[in-house]
């Protein structure tokens, strides 16, 4: 998938969202493996309310396929030197 169309579905209609995807795209999308970069695009079609619930450890998506993508970005704002 083209990064410049993941970067611009990552922006949500929710800041917060922004705020968690953007960032990731930027800084760890190339280094997902093809696999990876799917399921993250399968993240993006889903929608912003069960976005938010996941990506802020409130309920966990029940797809072992998303549950796998939505782990990386939620730990990839707990590495040093990530934006929050």
């Amino acid at each position: 998938m083209d990064k410049n169309r993941v970067k611009w579905a990552s922006r949500r209609g929710m800041l917060e969202l922004d705020l968690i995807l953007s960032p990731f795209v930027d800084e760890n999308y190339d280094d997902l493996s093809k696999a990876d970069q799917a399921r993250f695009w399968s993240l993006l079609e889903c929608e912003d309310q069960d976005l938010f619930g996941w990506l802020m450890k409130r309920i966990d998506p029940e797809e072992p396929e998303l549950l796998a993508i939505v782990q990386r970005v939620r730990d990839s704002r707990n590495t040093p030197g990530a934006r929050h």
